[in-house]
């Protein structure tokens, strides 16, 4: 028998959790099942940080209906049925569509998400505010099969080299699975292309200082057993995991804020739903100040001018966006055939 429904006031609002004992993580790395109650309970505790990373964004839902383990898909629409004082922001994708998403403001946001199945949240790089212009560069990590974390610190160090020489300062944490994050605070003052091109300016300057553990490569065939760094993550509808986020791993890790120095000794291991919240109450957040102080993009959109003169070029998009001026064929390298001989 399900369990009756548990009813929470949550920053001035009343949100009903369902099935609260429902299990959301159950295994050798827990002694008991983790609920979905347990699940409300940790996002209450760490909600100041979360919201955060989430505030005032359109923020696509990971739902897992089934427990973390079991089958997800994303929302990005939210429920016609709905609390009236839900917050949402109407954004456009590239195909020309749009869409109500959520958009919290605070605590209650977060909990009415978790209720329905969502153990992190997926924000977009803008605030509601201002929807065209993002106020978030987002460096991302993606170590390729096979590539130990060591080496994504090492590259995360060489990302904050060529931040600080820039004049920009990037703020680290763990994705939560295998990979680092690096936002950098920007002023609302670009478009995702242009934010886009910084983004991309940044990987392949990562990429020329270490080109053995680093690679901007989107082909996956081009990337070996290197570090990539996600320039796409900035496009327009593309989304990161935000901080605090819990993942869908056994050990349920969570998506943790770190500093530079915590980053250099980090396991993606010691953070988790059970550890956070004494971390952070121990030491605080160490993203407290990301909004204390926006950059320019200027030094890094030169950088990219350079590039172009250099003959760099335009890198590809994803699959579902128009096609962008300069940009190359969008197919593998092994794909693409020979123009035929001339003799």
């Amino acid at each position: 028998m399900k369990t009756p429904p548990h009813e929470l006031d949550v920053d001035g609002h009343r949100v009903r959790i369902t099935n609260p004992d429902k299990p959301f993580f159950t295994g050798p790395a827990f002694r008991r099942p983790f609920t979905k109650l347990d699940l409300v309970r940790y996002f209450l505790e760490v909600g100041e940080g979360a919201l955060r990373g989430v505030l005032r964004r359109p923020t696509v839902l990971k739902r897992f209906p089934d427990g973390a383990l079991g089958d997800f898909f994303f929302q990005k629409r939210v429920p016609a049925k709905r609390p009236e004082w839900l917050q949402t922001a109407t954004i456009h994708f590239p195909s020309g569509r749009s869409a109500q998403e959520l958009c919290p403001v605070d605590r209650a946001h977060l909990i009415w998400a978790v209720n329905l199945g969502c153990l992190g949240f997926d924000p977009w790089g803008v605030r509601k505010d201002d929807l065209d212009h993002p106020d978030e560069l987002r460096i991302d990590l993606d170590p390729q099969e096979g590539v130990p974390f060591p080496m994504a610190r090492e590259v995360a160090a060489v990302v904050r080299e060529v931040l600080e020489e820039l004049g920009l300062t990037g703020y680290p944490k763990t994705s939560g699975m295998r990979g680092i994050h690096v936002l950098v605070r920007i002023r609302p003052e670009w478009d995702f292309t242009a934010v886009r091109h910084a983004a991309l300016a940044l990987a392949r300057e990562v990429e020329r200082r270490a080109p053995t553990i680093a690679t901007s490569a989107w082909w996956k065939e081009q990337r070996g057993e290197r570090v990539f760094l996600d320039y796409n993550q900035n496009a327009r509808d593309r989304t990161v995991v935000s901080a605090y986020s819990v993942r869908p791993h056994p050990e349920a890790r969570v998506s943790f804020p770190l500093t530079w120095d915590e980053l250099a000794q980090a396991d993606p291991g010691d953070f988790t739903v059970r550890t956070v919240p004494g971390l952070l109450g121990r030491r605080g957040d160490a993203h407290a100040l990301i909004d204390d102080r926006a950059f320019g993009l200027e030094s890094l959109l030169e950088l990219h001018e350079r590039q172009q003169a250099a003959g760099a070029g335009e890198a590809p998009y994803p699959p579902h966006f128009p096609k962008a001026p300069g940009e190359p064929r969008r197919a593998a390298p092994s794909r693409v055939r020979r123009a035929p001989s001339s003799r």
